[in-house]
């Protein structure tokens, strides 16, 4: 890798930055004071600012409980993006793995590595997504028979694949989906005669938001909940 590459890949600097680091000395590798940023680094080089190593930052993957209000986007809109709660360095490099409506809130995984997020959200995939549901009316019997079977959705082609339901209470379930449809849970509702009123994810895949996280919150995925998707 170039140098200046791997000094904004290790730090929040930008390749302007690092060329006058570099133009004016302050830039070392191996304790040799060096001023090109097209030098080719060796894997064991030691790269150096004004004396302090830096290393380059490792993807990160990230689970957050989303707040109401918020939007799961890169950049702010109407609403603010959820990524103003996450405080890391190269906060700009990350994004979302599976998106929830600004006034849906729980489960959110964040990462920098493509490759893993696509195993969440390619459709190919079939991955799991689990919801707490409360509706406007009580669940019957047969709004829960059509959500397993499948039911069709204005504006679309084939019917929702078949869901898995467990009814919490007369106007509360558990929901799981393997499809990212727009709106797909309050859809699915509205297309059994009921309404959505709160919805929060807790699970995706086999990752299960962390009890702990109060909304807002967020922390470090595991090594176990990392592999779930690699």
């Amino acid at each position: 890798m170039r140098l200046d590459k791997f000094i904004c890949k290790s730090t929040e600097l930008t390749r302007n930055d690092a060329k006058k680091l570099l133009k004016a000395k302050l830039v070392t590798v191996n304790d040799e004071i060096i001023t090109s940023g097209a030098v080719k680094l060796a894997e064991d080089d030691v790269v150096k600012i004004e004396g302090e190593v830096i290393s380059l930052i490792g993807h990160r993957y990230i689970m957050l409980n989303k707040p109401e209000d918020m939007i799961c986007s890169t950049i702010d809109e109407v609403y603010p993006s959820v990524l103003h709660l996450i405080d890391v360095e190269r906060a700009s490099d990350l994004h979302i793995a599976g998106r929830l409506d600004v006034d849906t809130t729980g489960l959110v995984l964040i990462t920098d590595d493509g490759k893993w997020s696509h195993n969440i959200t390619s459709p190919n995939k079939d991955c799991n997504k689990t919801y707490r549901v409360i509706t406007k009316i009580d669940i019957t019997d047969d709004m829960v028979k059509c959500l397993e079977t499948g039911v069709e959705l204005n504006n679309e082609k084939a019917p929702t694949k078949p869901a898995t339901v467990a009814v919490i209470d007369n106007r509360q379930m558990l929901l799981t989906i393997s499809e990212g449809k727009y709106h797909q849970v309050k859809r699915m509702l509205a297309a059994v005669g009921n309404k959505v009123i709160e919805l929060h994810r807790e699970k995706i895949g086999s990752i299960t938001l962390d009890d702990e996280l109060d909304f807002g919150q967020w922390r470090y995925l595991s090594e176990d909940e990392i592999a779930l998707f690699t």
